[in-house]
């Protein structure tokens, strides 16, 4: 152990026994500075504990159709519990609670209309449908220690979802019980593309791949950015026909070319100057994902180039949404890790990359961005 290392370690034990002091905590909240230190860590702490109530909150307003409600706003409670078949208080309890998360406002009494962040909400379906989508990562997190303690190869809420939707991906017709992926999918691919058209150009790359990229969400935004671009879609045989079939229709059929294939098996299709990764490689665990970067390396000419685009761990003002949301979820998912930038690049070095580089976004919740040059 270095000494810059043991030094760091004393220091962290002594500050945990500070502020885990009585007499310290006591003495804090009496100083200006220090007391605003110590509430802010009071507020926090009291987030982490109702964390969960304010989720509820935000899913009883999309499960309930509070959203569109306030739309029509101003409006009073008794027509609201009306309208969502509840009683007045409850109404008023909801709408309450609510308010100070900014979901709704009541700018006169009885006056009820939508808040900040519901106005976002409300404009976007695919957001409400991610919103939805978590009520099964909530299920399996119910004894969390439990989730933990079974072998990841065990059926989850989550894992049912994603193998289900997986094995229906091909079908051309998808029933209710499908509707759901292919919002949520749209609305997080679509986030994942902005964040990396606002970070990086495309105007020296001639022809682009994206490996696993489904019904090609992904490349409809780049491509319809930068209509210069050939694209072609890599995924299993029933997707890729697919996804191309789509992005014919909206970008014109001579852009676009399927790869039907099993990015683990098959040869990655060579003649592309720029490979994509898109929300693929944290959801495999570190040896998939080591031999998926070595099979994409084998197709790359030098010079060319792999983006890997995906929220990522440690990432400075997004920690928690690393490891403690992600980590979890991809644990109920029974497959894959967050990483974080400089894992991954050291795992693009050992796929034989000769280079690779972090691009940071403005909203690294959606995505961060790596490109690693062969």
């Amino acid at each position: 152990m270095s000494r810059w290392t043991a030094l760091r370690l004393g220091y962290v034990a002594r500050r945990n026994r500070v502020f885990a002091s009585p007499k310290f905590q006591h003495w804090a909240a009496r100083l200006p500075v220090i007391r605003w230190i110590a509430r802010s860590r009071a507020n926090g702490a009291f987030d982490l504990l109702a964390g969960f109530a304010y989720s509820q909150v935000l899913r009883a307003y999309v499960e309930g159709g509070l959203f569109d409600i306030l739309k029509d706003g101003p409006l009073g409670a008794r027509a609201i519990a009306g309208r969502m078949g509840l009683t007045e208080d409850a109404a008023l309890t909801l709408l309450r609670a609510g308010r100070p998360l900014m979901l709704s406002e009541e700018p006169a009494p009885d006056h009820w209309m939508l808040g900040e962040q519901g106005a976002v909400f409300a404009s976007n379906p695919g957001v409400q449908a991610m919103v939805r989508h978590h009520r099964l990562l909530y299920a399996d997190l119910a004894d969390p220690l439990a989730l933990l303690r079974t072998d990841r190869k065990e059926p989850t809420s989550l894992s049912r979802f994603w193998t289900y939707a997986g094995a229906l991906q091909g079908v051309a017709e998808r029933g209710e019980d499908t509707a759901e992926y292919s919002q949520l999918m749209a609305a997080s691919q679509h986030f994942v593309a902005d964040e990396v058209l606002a970070s990086m150009a495309f105007r020296d790359v001639r022809k682009l791949l994206d490996v696993g990229g489904g019904h090609g969400a992904f490349l409809r935004h780049i491509g319809t950015a930068w209509p210069h671009l050939k694209l072609g879609l890599f995924d299993l045989p029933e997707v890729a026909t697919t996804g191309a079939g789509v992005l014919g229709a909206a970008l014109g059929e001579t852009r676009v070319t399927a790869h039907p294939g099993n990015f683990f098996s098959d040869s990655i299709p060579q003649g592309y100057d720029m490979v994509s990764l898109i929300r693929i490689l944290h959801d495999h665990d570190d040896g998939p994902a080591q031999a998926l970067l070595a099979n994409i390396r084998k197709s790359l000419a030098p010079g060319a180039r792999l983006l890997i685009a995906e929220p990522m761990a440690r990432i400075p003002g997004s920690e928690a949404m690393g490891e403690a949301f992600f980590g979890l979820y991809l644990w109920a998912m029974g497959s894959g890790r967050p990483r974080s930038p400089a894992e991954i690049i050291a795992m693009t070095r050992a796929a034989g990359f000769a280079s690779a580089r972090f691009v940071a976004t403005a909203q690294p919740v959606n995505a961060s961005v790596i490109i690693a040059t062969a």
